[in-house]
């Protein structure tokens, strides 16, 4: 019986590459934006927030990385997997922590969960965007918008 195992998990460096290049595009998209990066237990390794953002999108920004890191899809596709289940629309919709937006992405890498970002304060598609940013500055997979 084996008693442990090795889990890959995002570095320390590569999360705040990512955070950076998020709010980078938010500079180019001319939003403010919160953006953390989760390891692949969902625990936050990095964290920025652009002044003027709003404060409120703090936890949503860490809850949307907790919430790709934890399941691996895009929080966006929630509603698409769930389908027409209303027990699994409800059910998980109401467990704290868990968001069923868009703007938070899974980070892989070779296909391999290691991660997920989060970003808040702008629109659903503009934090994706972001967020995706944060994915190819890093040379993580690619995850289409």
């Amino acid at each position: 019986m084996k008693i442990a195992v090795q889990q890959a998990t995002i570095s320390w460096e590569s999360a705040h590459v990512a955070v950076r290049a998020a709010v980078e595009c938010a500079v180019e998209l001319g939003v403010r934006i919160n953006v953390g990066v989760a390891d692949s237990a969902g625990n936050l390794v990095a964290f920025l927030r652009m002044p003027g953002a709003f404060p409120q999108s703090i936890g949503i920004a860490i809850d949307k990385a907790h919430t790709a890191a934890g399941f691996g899809f895009p929080t966006a596709d929630w509603m698409k997997i769930v389908g027409d289940n209303e027990g699994m629309k409800f059910g998980f919709s109401a467990r704290p922590g868990l968001v069923v937006f868009g703007g938070g992405l899974p980070v892989r890498v070779d296909g391999q969960l290691v991660g997920g970002i989060g970003v808040s304060g702008a629109s659903e598609e503009q934090d994706s965007v972001c967020a995706r940013a944060g994915l190819i500055a890093i040379g993580a997979d690619d995850v289409p918008l």
